[in-house]
């Protein structure tokens, strides 16, 4: 491990049956030995709370800690995360076994920093149902309404006769004949999150009571939907995720490209970097990186050559500070026997071992990032929205993909915050859908846009309150006035329709998209785009342009296909006065970190590059060969261009 460059080894996470064989009877030695020579090499030690796989011994002492499925299904010992976030029984054992895990090295300088748990509701284990979880939603629902008619009103409990006489009778989603009410579906989703948070946070209270020189992390997952990252963030040091490329992309497109079973898309990579370092607002951590090929996904691909030393440096470049590979060796034996490690199962070293030695000896320190554009994400619309998509095909986070696709194709930085973070420090704003809209909100963006900032809103914004209901104001409801038109209809769009659009202007510029149409009628605003197709009437207008103080708003009214996305983009940063490349093509990505540059290719072509300026190559040169990166010293951007090489 040292010899290939590691300096940190995070281990521990699945191991309480080999700490505590049997309640109260603790086995330390193979674990301190371990510690003793990671801390002999010179490397340091970050362990993890071993909850996420709790013993048989215990599940059969306390049995109520399991989960159970919707219909009433136990979820049983035999693989992991079969507890229940809920269960009094096992926050209770989770706080006896990390005490004790706490104290035992809370002197110990090798280990700097904990992992909570792993993957907090991996395999759909986030929302139990069980009787100890519709108890504590009463209890959540009681503190969140001030009476039961409050919760009637909110959630407009009328239609179909569904309204409560008294909190008892709220219950957790059930076996229904129709679908669930969709409030009621929202609040659980609340509900379920605020039960992750709550249970990070006694982890995280016990390890920094033991030791607050400790860092606490958690590593969250690819697009994860079910857990609010902002709300657990709160209780956490810094935040890590587990980079799968070659099998993110086959659970996010129904049919990969070549280049991206080899090496992944760098789009979605790229976005889960930005998200989970603007969680923080810092540096985060690569806790998980691929290391080859790996057993879950549906077709296990190698990587293509280099793909692991390229990704280590896309990772550094959107921030972060670490890239921790899972695993070190193959496993031999139980579920993960097919997923790599930079050594075989003989010891000897894998593919990515060369992979993570090369990248170790490349990678250097470097400051912060700092991103001119923000996107606005919330957990809480992709759980309105998951729960009526009113298309088979509308997916939150495919719809955020679209339009964050259209910065990255400029080589812009970006930051995926939350509708509450200050604005001010931004040039653009992108907002690919607020469906949940306060008048608090629009007070927000129409002071930012007043001020100068250039903002872009998506479709179906405006449409629901905070409850999931639809706004008693047509759509954009409270952002109306600053939009300066409303939605007339919508549709979902079938394939079969020719959805196209073409701007207004005179230069006879046709667009294509998918899923989404909204009719507008301007009131003040100007159109910019009108549709031209069979998915609506020609002459409709699909999106407009609103001057407001010293900035302007862009409403969409669609989903944009690639194209339209870079266009409406590029205008956008263009008004905001955004340093930009050239368009980039599609598998080749810039990115800028405290005053370097790297550009790289996720194709299966070569590439050139041409710089402007004093900048002069760190790391490669102007031709970057498949899979492959350069590094400038300096910030390029104005003026980058990159041509493929036949």
């Amino acid at each position: 491990m040292a010899d290939a460059g590691i300096e940190y080894v995070r281990m521990a996470e699945f191991s309480w049956r080999v700490l505590e064989p049997e309640r109260g009877e603790f086995d330390f030695e193979w674990l301190d030995e371990i510690i003793g020579l990671i801390g002999e090499y010179g490397m340091e030690v970050v362990l993890c709370t071993p909850t996420a796989a709790p013993p048989r011994w215990l599940v059969a002492e306390r049995p109520e800690i399991l989960q159970r499925d919707r219909d009433g299904t136990v979820r049983s010992v035999g693989s992991r995360r079969h507890y229940c976030f809920n269960s009094e029984a096992y926050r209770e054992e989770s706080e006896r076994v990390v005490r004790v895990l706490a104290e035992r090295y809370a002197d110990d300088p090798r280990v700097v920093g904990w992992q909570t748990d792993n993957e907090y509701g991996c395999h759909g284990t986030t929302r139990c149902y069980c009787d100890d979880c519709a108890s504590a939603f009463r209890s959540w629902v009681r503190q969140e309404y001030d009476s039961v008619a409050d919760l009637n009103d909110a959630w407009g409990t009328t239609f179909w006769s569904q309204q409560y006489d008294d909190f008892e009778q709220v219950d957790i989603p059930r076996p229904t004949p129709a679908q669930d009410h969709p409030s009621l579906a929202l609040d659980f989703a609340r509900f379920s999150s605020d039960s992750v948070v709550e249970y990070n946070r006694l982890q995280a209270d016990i390890l920094r009571g033991a030791n607050d020189d400790w860092f606490v992390t958690h590593n969250f997952m690819n697009l994860f939907e079910s857990v609010d990252a902002y709300d657990v963030g709160e209780d956490l040091d810094l935040i890590s995720w587990d980079s799968y490329p070659t099998g993110h992309v086959q659970q996010a497109v129904d049919e990969a490209s070549t280049d991206e079973l080899r090496a992944g898309n760098p789009d979605l990579l790229s976005f889960n970097h930005d998200l989970y370092r603007s969680v923080l607002d810092r540096p985060f951590w690569v806790m998980e990186q691929q290391p080859g090929d790996v057993n879950w996904p549906p077709h296990s691909t190698q990587p293509a050559p280099g793909a692991m030393r390229l990704w280590a440096h896309h990772a550094t470049a959107h921030g972060a500070d670490a890239v921790v590979y899972f695993r070190w060796r193959r496993c031999l034996e139980g579920q993960e026997q097919y997923h790599a490690g930079l050594r075989k199962q003989d010891g000897s070293a894998d593919r990515g071992y060369h992979d993570a030695t090369q990248a170790a000896e490349e990678l250097f320190d470097v400051d912060d990032v700092d991103a001119p554009v923000a996107l606005l994400h919330d957990y809480e619309n992709a759980w309105a929205l998951g729960e009526q998509p009113h298309a088979p095909d509308f997916d939150y986070w495919q719809l955020l993909q679209a339009f964050y696709g259209g910065i990255r194709s400029h080589g812009v930085q970006v930051d995926i915050v939350h509708p509450d973070t200050s604005l001010e420090s931004y040039d653009a704003v992108v907002a690919p859908t607020v469906h949940l809209a306060t008048a608090q909100l629009a007070d927000r963006l129409t002071a930012f846009v007043e001020s100068g900032g250039e903002l872009l809103l998506g479709p179906r914004t405006g449409h629901k309150d905070e409850y999931g209901k639809l706004a008693s104001s047509v759509q954009p409801g409270p952002l109306t006035d600053l939009v300066g038109a409303t939605v007339d209809q919508h549709e979902s769009v079938p394939p079969q329709l020719e959805a196209t659009v073409s701007r207004t202007d005179d230069t006879q510029t046709w667009y294509a998209f998918r899923t989404w149409a909204e009719w507008l009628e301007a009131d003040g605003a100007q159109p910019i785009l009108e549709y031209d197709g069979d998915a609506v009437e020609d002459g409709r207008t699909a999106a407009v342009r609103n001057r407001i103080g010293e900035g302007s708003v862009v409403y969409c009214g669609v989903w944009p296909e690639p194209d339209l996305a870079v266009d409406l983009v590029g205008s956008v940063l263009e008004r905001a006065g955004v340093r930009r490349s050239a368009v980039l093509p599609g598998g080749v990505r810039v990115a800028h970190r405290g005053g370097y540059t790297w550009v790289m290719n996720f194709g299966s072509d070569p590439i050139t590059v041409d710089l402007t300026g004093e900048a002069s190559w760190r790391l490669g040169d102007e031709t970057i060969d498949p899979f492959d990166l350069s590094i400038a010293d300096g910030d390029v951007v104005d003026g980058l261009s990159v041509r493929i090489l036949e």
